[in-house]
């Protein structure tokens, strides 16, 4: 459904969530060292880049060892966390996905601007339903904020871990990169969710702008 690539049982999906919200939160933990790591490989002398049209635009294109290396290594330590690993292990680094080493920090930097505008949203509505009648009323012809809240993750655990955001399992699906491909999807597709008005009433205005708290 809506370029869905993966068919979870709810079991499977709260595990495959919960380690790809793991993930994210090690990489960000470790982001100092993969800076580190992501400058070496960019200035190095022996790794050479080349200009190709990745689809996006023409990207400088070149291998980054040192930060695939402390990926892999975060990736490792993350999987000794987790009960059983769901999905791909791949790690797209030098390639059409992610062409170099300032394009994957960049993308993982991208990881508090998708889950904050959410948190905002469920703790800021919290507060204005209990100073502001006229919107608890409104609140409470969706069911309540309960059930405004549940449906507001409900919706992100599912769609947004479900593998959309391509047209190939490659670009897409379950691999390390693809975890985040498909929360940015969800993130476009979020004005035409029923419960947009609500991020509208927290303040959203957008995942890569600022939000009021």
């Amino acid at each position: 459904e809506d370029g869905a690539r993966l068919s979870h049982s709810h079991e499977k999906q709260y595990y495959y969530a919960l380690q790809s919200l793991t993930l994210w939160r090690d990489i960000t933990d470790d982001m100092f060292r993969l800076w580190c790591m992501a400058e070496e490989d960019l200035l190095s002398e022996t790794i050479t880049y080349s200009p190709q049209d990745t689809g996006q635009g023409m990207q400088r294109v070149q291998q980054s060892p040192r930060t695939y290396k402390a990926m892999q290594q975060i990736l490792a330590r993350v999987q000794s966390k987790v009960s059983h690993w769901i999905g791909s292990s791949v790690i797209h680094m030098g390639d059409h996905n992610v062409p170099n080493a300032l394009s994957f920090i960049d993308k993982y930097t991208q990881v508090p601007r998708i889950l904050g505008p959410i948190v905002s949203c469920l703790e800021n509505l919290e507060r204005i339903v209990e100073e502001d009648d006229g919107i608890k009323e409104m609140v409470e012809g969706f069911g309540g904020y309960e059930k405004v809240r549940k449906d507001i993750l409900y919706d992100f655990f599912k769609s947004a871990f479900d593998g959309s955001g391509a047209d190939n399992f490659y670009d897409a699906g379950s691999c390390i990169d693809g975890r985040l491909t498909s929360a940015w999807n969800w993130c476009s597709q979020l004005p035409t969710k029923d419960f947009y008005l609500f991020f509208k009433l927290t303040g959203f205005t957008g995942f890569d702008g600022e939000f009021y708290k």
